[in-house]
Parts: structure tokens; sequence; C-alpha cells
């Protein structure tokens, strides 16, 4: 039975909610790095860093994903060069 693999499909599957949980978290590491660089790294001073890390947090954003982000719109990375648009 040719293309009936249950491992294929869980596969397929599973690459397809990886896809977009990649997009969705690259789009919040993209916010959160810009509030950074707009406000400060710090959650209690910035608001809208605050917001987006809550927003990262509710669709379960890892907590290392959002210390990179912070990181890179401190400008600790030097590939990063995210602006407000």
């Amino acid at each position: 039975m040719a293309g009936h693999s249950k491992f294929k499909n869980i596969m397929h599957r599973k690459g397809a909610q990886d896809k977009k949980r990649a997009k969705v978290f690259s789009r919040l590491g993209r916010e959160i790095a810009v509030a950074v660089k707009s406000g400060g790294p710090d959650v209690d001073s910035n608001i809208r860093l605050r917001s987006a890390i809550t927003t990262a947090k509710s669709l379960n954003m890892p907590k290392d994903n959002i210390d990179r982000a912070i990181k890179k719109g401190e400008g600790n990375d030097p590939d990063s060069n995210y602006e407000e648009v």
C-alpha cells in the first residue's frame, strides 16, 4: 500500500505546523527587537516590549527565543538591523 505510511502523514502534518509556527515566531521576534530598540530592554518601563512579550508568551514562544530577540534589539547582534516603519 504505497503512500499510506502513518509516519509520513505525521511528518507532513508536523512540517506544515512547524512552518506556520516559525513564521509567527520570526514576526514576534522582529516586533520585540523593534520595541527594545525604540524603548529600551527594561520590561517595566517599556510598555510596548511588555505587550510584545505577553503576545509571544500567549503563542508559546520559547523563553530563549524571546531573550535572543531582546539581545538583537539591544544591538549586541551585528546581523540585525530592524527599524520601525
